[in-house]
């Protein structure tokens, strides 16, 4: 298993591989980034991952400085060069290096960098068991800015956040807005199962456009489950039947506790083992 580092297009052994501290996704977390995970050693959903990341990248107003043809030939390259059998790659696109100042027109030359590391196995109890989810009152970084919904690097707000619901002894924050609104973990979109029918907080409200947030809509849907895009309260989580969170690392994960309080029958419910079911089988062949 290798650790591998493309730095604008130059791959190096992941120990090797240096930016400068000058460089302001290091100074000031200006830059956007994506995750993606292999099945079979392929990217899964490379072309939509990649489009997310321009996004990003707009939103910013950083230049990405190649086309995405070229992020997935670099991308290809690095994990042909790995050889892992399944990997973690994590594509970072900085606006560049230039005087330590805030005014964004003084960086130069955006930085591509693309890590590979093996992806280990996510444990199989989490599925079976479940999670729990603790709610954080919390803003998260791009709010109230024109980057809302950009996958920024600057994610300090999303540690201290999952550093509390960890010492609270769950496994995932869930950030709760000054209006009480529920939006999303602090790496996962969130869902809720009641009567039936899945709710998911809207892209409107500024949440991350997940990829696998958007596969567990339409499998869900093609399961004959409606799913609905609206506001969800803290009492939408503790009333709900059943709740789950998905990312790209994790895919879909139960949620049976939310701050201690246990959710339906406090096991993994049966609409959320058909999306996950459904997924599995979709990635299998993927």
């Amino acid at each position: 298993m290798t650790e591998v580092v493309s730095i604008d297009g130059q791959l190096l052994p992941a120990a090797k591989a240096t930016v400068s501290v000058l460089n302001r996704g290091f100074l000031y977390g200006d830059s956007a980034f994506e995750v993606l995970r292999t099945y079979q050693g392929r990217p899964f959903k490379g072309p939509e991952h990649l489009r997310r990341l321009l996004s990003s990248c707009t939103r910013l107003l950083i230049e990405c400085p190649v086309s995405l043809d070229i992020l997935a030939e670099e991308m290809h390259a690095a994990l042909e060069y790995a050889g892992n059998a399944e990997s973690y790659i994590r594509i970072i696109v900085t606006r560049g290096s230039g005087p330590v100042l805030l005014d964004l027109r003084t960086a130069q030359h955006p930085t591509r960098v693309i890590i590979v590391l093996p992806l280990p196995p996510q444990p199989s109890a989490m599925y079976q068991d479940g999670v729990e989810i603790s709610l954080v009152a919390s803003s998260r970084a791009t709010d109230g800015s024109r980057a809302v919904g950009a996958k920024a690097s600057n994610y300090q707000p999303n540690m201290l956040a999952l550093h509390e619901a960890k010492k609270r002894g769950a496994y995932e924050s869930v950030f709760v807005g000054l209006h009480g609104e529920v939006s999303e973990g602090a790496s996962s979109n969130l869902f809720v199962v009641r009567e039936g029918t899945i709710v998911t907080p809207p892209i409107r409200a500024g949440i991350l456009e997940g990829i696998t947030r958007r596969c567990a809509i339409d499998l869900a849907r093609s399961l004959d489950h409606a799913v609905i895009e609206t506001a969800l309260f803290p009492s939408d989580l503790y009333g709900a039947d059943e709740i789950f969170i998905t990312s790209t690392l994790r895919e879909i994960v139960p949620v049976v506790r939310v701050d201690g309080e246990p959710i339906g029958r406090g096991h993994p419910g049966s609409i959320t083992q058909k999306v996950i079911r459904a997924f599995r089988s979709m990635t299998q062949t993927a």
